[in-house]
């Protein structure tokens, strides 16, 4: 079945995720689900719903889960637009949580969706001292330290919780040059309002066919085993938590 392609970076990404992921079918919430690169992935291992709330990415999202040939569901909104008490075993969030000025109220938000005992993973750009031109163009608030993170987290009332860095050492190169493109292209370069910024994020420079989507799995795969000797290191992290159980 026809999957939406992922850019360098995202398939550096997708491996550490699937790794956290449970192996079971269970039901699955994706917040800021983008254009659906990584719904469509999801939509085939678990019972899944993805919110939006950017109307052209939304589009894409459900074109992309629909050709996967699953019965995922992609809302156009946030998770406001879903039933009240509405809750989940897993809930993601894939980049998403640099572009919020108040990440703790969307964390608190976030782990309101799932079930007691269940899973939030998410995954954010790393280090702060990273941030560069290209975090400014695409709407970003911050990066994360892994300490931080570990914070947030368990601030949200998670425990068990888990950061590992990816990347190292494509990420950095993949950086750099986004950084550069940045720096030197006028339409980045431009003031924009931080809504427009965030959404065109998940939109620039984006594989657009199946063919360079598969070159890009291949040209990729070497780097993504490598990787895995440097969970320390790298331009994103993974996180993960789960919530408390009551007392």
């Amino acid at each position: 079945m026809p999957l939406a392609p992922l850019a360098p970076n995202a398939w550096l990404r997708w491996d550490v995720v699937r790794g956290v992921l449970p192996k079971e079918r269970v039901s699955l919430l994706e917040v800021g689900c983008g254009q659906g690169a990584f719904g469509s992935r999801l939509a085939t291992m678990y019972d899944y719903t993805g919110v939006e709330p950017d109307p052209v990415a939304h589009a894409a999202a459900v074109a992309a889960v629909g050709a996967a040939g699953n019965t995922g569901r992609v809302v156009n909104g946030d998770v406001s637009s879903l039933g009240a008490g509405r809750t989940f075993d897993v809930v993601c969030a894939f980049e998403v949580l640099e572009h919020i000025e108040d990440d703790e109220k969307a964390l608190a938000q976030w782990v309101e969706r799932v079930r007691p005992g269940g899973l939030v993973v998410l995954s954010t750009p790393a280090w702060q001292s990273r941030f560069g031109p290209w975090d400014s163009a695409v709407g970003h608030f911050r990066r994360y330290d892994p300490d931080v993170m570990r914070e947030r987290l368990r601030g949200a009332g998670l425990v068990d919780v888990g950061v590992r860095c990816f990347g190292a050492p494509l990420g950095f190169v993949l950086e750099a040059a986004r950084d550069r493109l940045a720096s030197h292209r006028t339409e980045l370069r431009e003031e924009k309002p931080i809504e427009a910024r965030t959404a065109r994020s998940g939109r620039l420079y984006q594989p657009s066919s199946g063919l360079q989507g598969a070159l890009t799995q291949v040209g990729t795969f070497p780097f993504r085993l490598v990787q895995r000797a440097f969970p320390g290191r790298g331009t994103g992290l993974v996180a993960w938590g789960r919530r408390a159980l009551p007392d």
